[in-house]
C-alpha cells in the first residue's frame, strides 16, 4: 500500500473532521474546507487521528492521493497558507484598498485584482504582496494570477516574483 495513505493525519485541537459517503469536511478557526471523497476510499477518527484505508487494492493511489488533501485541508483550517511575492522594477508598486489589490506594473493603466472569497491580500511594503487562506489550492492560485499580470524576465529580473523564487540570467548581446 502507499506510504503516504498509510500515514495518520493529526486532528489540532478545535479541528472537527466529518467523512460522508460523499465528500469529507475540516471545520477549523480559520473556516471550513470539503472535498469530494472517491467511493474506494474509507476514512474513520482514532485517537484524535484520521486514518485513510483503500477499500479494494485497486484503489490505493487515490487513497494517498486523499490523504494529501486532507492533510493540507486540516493545516489550512487550523494554522493556514501564504504565498509571499515581491515587485521588482522602478515604480512598481502594490496596495490594498478593501478586497482589491492595485498593482502599478509600468503598465499606461494600473492592473486592479479582485481577491476571491476566502483569501486575504494584504501589502507590507509598497513592493510586497503576501496572499493567504485556508485553501492550500486557491492561495497558491490568487498568487499564481498575480505573478501572471508580469512575470520576471531573465535580463534585468524586472516583474513580479515568488518571494523564494530565484531567476536565472540572460547574459545580455555582445557588440
Amino acid at each position: 500500500m502507499s506510504r503516504i495513505a498509510k500515514k495518520p493525519i493529526p486532528l489540532p485541537k478545535g479541528v472537527e473532521l466529518k467523512a460522508e459517503a460523499e465528500s469529507v469536511s475540516v471545520k477549523g478557526p480559520k473556516g471550513s474546507l470539503s472535498v469530494a471523497k472517491p467511493a474506494g476510499v474509507e476514512i474513520r477518527i482514532e485517537d484524535g487521528n484520521a486514518l485513510l484505508s483503500p477499500a479494494d487494492p485497486s484503489q490505493v493511489a487515490i487513497t494517498g492521493t486523499i490523504r494529501s488533501v486532507v492533510a493540507n485541508m486540516v493545516h489550512g483550517v487550523s494554522q493556514g497558507f501564504e504565498r509571499k511575492l515581491e515587485l521588482v522594477g522602478v515604480g512598481y508598486r502594490a496596495a490594498v484598498q478593501g478586497k482589491d489589490l492595485n498593482l502599478s506594473l509600468g503598465f499606461s493603466h494600473p492592473v486592479v485584482f479582485t481577491a476571491p472569497e476566502g483569501i486575504t491580500i494584504t501589502t507590507p511594503t509598497q513592493t510586497e504582496v503576501v496572499v493567504s487562506g485556508a485553501d492550500k489550492q486557491l492561495v497558491g492560485q490568487v498568487a499564481a494570477k498575480i505573478r501572471g499580470f508580469r512575470p520576471p524576465e531573465p535580463y534585468k529580473g524586472k516583474g513580479v516574483k515568488y518571494s523564494d523564487e530565484t531567476i536565472i540570467r540572460k547574459e545580455a548581446k555582445k557588440a
